[in-house]
């Protein structure tokens, strides 16, 4: 029996342990500014709603409730400014990296399919086209790709991990490339609501689709804009006809979010007070540690959205990696995200105020 694994790159965060191991010894503790996880709180009304719906005992549908599905139509009409949406345009996710990694699979894709994405992006886009067979290839411009044997696109803006945001017109380009040539795009914008000096905007918004979603669909996580990474609560929209056959490869294989997530889900969406709330967090703390890493001398590049600084001191990433290890501060090496990152690192703002304000001083 050959070793599936054996298709996979060695998961990137098992090389950061050594210089975890650094940053822990500091004296006043390890900043860990490597991972975007949230650390505030779920936001009460969520947790309310999480709890009342805590009596289950019976299987969820994959579908989910209809009141799940009127809010996830409702909010992408509202916030993405989506028009026309039914139920058969969104479907609930197990998490949006379990989507990510499997899409390939539930697609169909293997061996002579390729499947693209970003030159620095996000590791599972690779984990997904090698887990099913299929050949991975980045780009800088996907419509400079050869568009043979191309069956899924990714885009991710919000970038992670650069924060570079594409306009409306570059994305309304590229869906217009991709329709051309029988491509399916799937749109990662997870970071949409954490647009800092740029304004981040869906494939599902009419200038950009044309009012029709064939052959796109967006990916969306409740994880950063509600502080639910735990909760495992993402969902996608688009192309109904793509969808509908997802629904059905997922029934059978039980990929079902949980009910009471569900209804958190529901609480979630229908409050934007709590995303203003936390958007207001990441904003101070974005602020404070931009002005002191720029201040040490790190050039920060795009940046514009998402919850991290691009940073480079133009120096291979694992030295600056190394450097700020012995300062107590752990970050992300730019190799994670691809070779074109070997000398940025990636610095989370997701750690609390009191943290944030330890490497302002450490870099003071």
């Amino acid at each position: 029996m050959s070793a599936v694994s054996s298709r996979l790159p060695v998961f990137p965060w098992d090389k950061l342990e050594p210089y975890k191991k650094t940053a822990l010894s500091h004296p006043d503790g390890i900043v860990d500014l490597s991972v975007g996880t949230p650390v505030d709180p779920v936001p009460a009304l969520i947790q309310e709603a999480l709890v009342a719906a805590a009596d289950s005992p019976g299987y969820p549908t994959v579908w989910g409730t209809k009141e799940l599905r009127d809010a996830l139509t409702g909010w992408c009409e509202r916030r993405l400014g989506a028009v026309d949406l039914a139920h058969e345009n969104v479907l609930p996710v197990v998490g949006s990296k379990e989507l990510v990694a499997w899409l390939p699979t539930q697609l169909g894709l293997g061996a002579g399919d390729r499947v693209a994405y970003p030159r620095l992006a996000y590791p599972t886009y690779e984990v997904g086209a090698r887990l099913c067979g299929a050949e991975a290839v980045v780009y800088d411009d996907p419509t400079e790709l050869d568009p043979a044997g191309l069956r899924l696109l990714w885009l991710n803006s919000p970038s992670n991990p650069t924060g570079k945001v594409l306009g409306k017109d570059e994305l309304s380009r590229i869906v217009a490339w991709a329709r051309e040539h029988g491509i399916l795009v799937f749109s990662d914008e997870c970071y949409l609501e954490l647009g800092w000096e740029a304004d981040p905007v869906s494939v599902l918004h009419p200038d950009v689709c044309g009012g029709s979603y064939e052959g796109i669909v967006a990916v969306h996580s409740l994880s950063k804009r509600s502080n639910l990474a735990g909760y495992r609560a993402a969902f996608v929209a688009g192309d109904a006809a793509v969808l509908g056959e997802l629904l059905q490869i997922r029934k059978h294989g039980g990929m079902m979010t949980a009910a009471p997530v569900q209804a958190a889900t529901v609480a979630a969406l229908g409050d934007d007070a709590h995303v203003a709330e936390q958007r207001e967090r990441y904003a101070a703390r974005r602020a404070a540690l931009r002005a002191a890493l720029e201040a040490h001398g790190f050039r920060i590049e795009h940046s514009e959205a998402s919850l991290y600084l691009w940073a480079t001191r133009d120096e291979p990433c694992w030295e600056t990696v190394a450097y700020l290890a012995e300062k107590g501060v752990l970050v992300a090496p730019g190799d994670f995200y691809g070779e074109a990152g070997e000398r940025f690192v990636r610095v989370a703002f997701t750690a609390t105020d009191e943290r944030v304000e330890a490497a302002v001083k450490r870099l003071g």
